[in-house]
């Protein structure tokens, strides 16, 4: 049984579905020259899908706890990658401007990122994993200050049961 103590989905914004169901749209538009008929048949069905999309293409971003009788313990998930935390370090909570900077100017391209241009915040958190590639994870989050303090719930959660004794196993 896995304990979630942070999901989001990173849904677009109802500004960016209209925009979504608009281009659609716009492809029915370059048919109905053709045929009135079928353009608005293939603008419907091209807005439908487009908005459809959108939706299903959204990312999740968790953390869970794992489970003890498994042997799992707390994992990050941001899409469909994930990573014990027990692998990370340090976050740093990213407002709008930060976010952009650490897209742009100061990205390292060995990096993991989650994000979706819909969503202007987030967390970078660092990756102490020295097998692992990627210096650090910048993922997306409308509420990165309650996922930070999820990562260090369960940060605290995977110390302490690397630590009990006597040993579970």
């Amino acid at each position: 049984m896995d304990s979630v103590i942070f999901s989001e989905r990173l849904h677009p914004r109802p500004v960016n579905l209209v925009l979504g169901a608009l281009a659609g749209a716009a492809v029915g538009a370059l048919v109905w020259p053709f045929s009135a008929t079928a353009g608005y048949v293939v603008g419907v069905v091209a807005a439908v899908a487009v908005v459809v999309a959108l939706l299903v293409t959204s990312p999740r971003v968790v953390v869970e706890l794992g489970d003890e009788e498994l042997g799992t313990g707390p994992v990050l998930h941001a899409a469909n990658a994930r990573i014990g935390v027990a692998h990370l370090g340090g976050t740093e909570v990213l407002d709008a401007d930060a976010m952009v900077a650490a897209m742009g100017p100061k990205a390292d391209a060995r990096a993991f990122v989650c994000q979706r241009p819909w969503v202007r915040q987030g967390l970078r958190v660092e990756v102490v994993d020295p097998r692992d590639p990627a210096p650090y994870w910048l993922v997306a989050s409308r509420r990165p200050a309650e996922l930070a303090a999820a990562l260090g719930r369960a940060g605290q959660a995977a110390h302490s049961e690397q630590t009990s004794w006597p040993p579970s196993s």
